[in-house]
C-alpha cells in the first residue's frame, strides 16, 4: 500500500495545499506534480463525466510524484463511487449533500473497513490498491482506516447540526459550500447575504475550535489571509476549467483589442 500523504500531513499537524481538476487526462495530474508544490489533487467527479478506468489512471499519475488524490462524489451512488475510488488508490473522499449528522455518519462508514471496531461497510475486494492481492490483510484494513473522510457542509440541516457533526468519529475534514447553502435557505446565488456569511464563519470557526481540519477553497493566494486569521491551515486553490476559461477570456479580449487598434 502506498503511504496516504494527506493522512500523514493531518496527523503531523502540517498545513496542506491542493487544487481541483475536472479533466480525466492523467497528464494534468502530472503537470500539477511537476510543480513540486501540491500535497494532493482533488478530482471533482461530481461535475463531469468519467469512468472507473480514469480513477486508476489518475491515481497512478499522482503516485509518480508522491501526491495524494481526493475524489468529490455525487450524492447519488456515492457509496459505490467512493469505494471504487479508494480501491483505485485515492486516499481521501469528499462527500457531498449531507443534510444531517446521520447522513455524515453513513457517509464515513462507507469507506471504513468492515471490522467489529470500525463498523464500516468496506469489505474485501481485489482492486488496484491491493496490488493484485485479494485484500483482507491487516495492511489492507489499516489502509482503509487511514482513508481521509472529508464532508461538504453545504446544507442548512448540516449547519444546524454542525456541533454534532464535528464530534462524529472518523470525520477528518470539512469543506464549506456556499452556493449549495444559499440555495438551501432560499437565497440562491446570494453568497454575500448576511445569513450565508454567518454560516460560513460558523463552519470555519467551529471546526477549528473542535480540532477538525477545515479546508478553504480559494482562487488566489490573496484570499488566504482571512482564513489564516481564523486558524485555517488547509487550502485548495484553483480549478482547471476555471483557470483555462479565465486565460482564454482575458487574453482573447486583449488580442481582439490589439487587432482592432484599441
Amino acid at each position: 500500500m502506498k503511504p496516504n500523504v494527506l493522512r500523514q500531513k493531518l496527523e503531523s499537524g502540517e498545513p496542506t495545499v491542493s487544487t481541483h481538476i475536472h479533466a480525466t487526462w492523467p497528464s494534468v495530474v502530472e503537470a500539477v506534480g511537476h510543480t513540486g508544490i501540491y500535497d494532493y489533487v482533488e478530482f471533482v467527479a461530481e461535475y463531469g463525466p468519467s469512468d472507473l478506468h480514469d480513477l486508476d489512471n489518475l491515481a497512478r499519475a499522482a503516485e509518480l510524484f508522491d501526491m495524494g488524490m481526493m475524489i468529490k462524489v455525487d450524492q447519488s451512488h456515492q457509496a459505490y463511487l467512493a469505494q471504487r475510488a479508494v480501491g483505485s488508490g485515492f486516499g481521501s473522499v469528499l462527500f457531498t449533500d449531507a443534510r444531517s449528522a446521520a447522513d455524515v455518519r453513513e457517509q464515513i462508514l462507507t469507506i471504513k473497513p468492515d471490522t467489529p471496531d470500525d463498523k464500516g461497510m468496506y469489505g474485501v475486494a481485489t482492486r488496484r490498491h491491493t496490488y493484485m492481492g485479494y485484500g483482507g490483510s491487516a495492511e489492507y484494513v489499516k489502509a482503509l482506516q487511514e482513508t481521509v473522510a472529508a464532508v461538504m457542509i453545504e446544507k442548512k440541516g448540516a449547519v444546524d447540526e454542525l456541533d454534532e457533526i464535528l464530534e462524529i468519529p472518523g470525520l477528518d475534514m470539512v469543506q464549506w459550500g456556499g452556493s449549495d447553502f444559499s440555495v438551501s435557505i432560499g437565497k440562491p446565488g446570494q453568497r454575500n447575504h448576511p445569513d450565508v456569511v454567518a454560516a460560513h464563519d460558523k463552519v470555519f470557526k467551529s471546526s477549528v475550535a473542535a480540532g477538525v481540519a477545515a479546508r478553504a477553497e480559494i482562487q488566489s493566494a490573496d484570499e488566504a489571509k482571512k482564513y489564516l486569521d481564523m486558524g485555517v491551515r488547509h487550502f485548495s486553490i484553483g480549478t482547471d476549467i476555471t483557470i483555462l476559461h479565465g486565460w482564454w477570456k482575458s487574453n482573447g479580449e486583449d488580442l481582439w483589442r490589439a487587432i482592432n487598434g484599441e
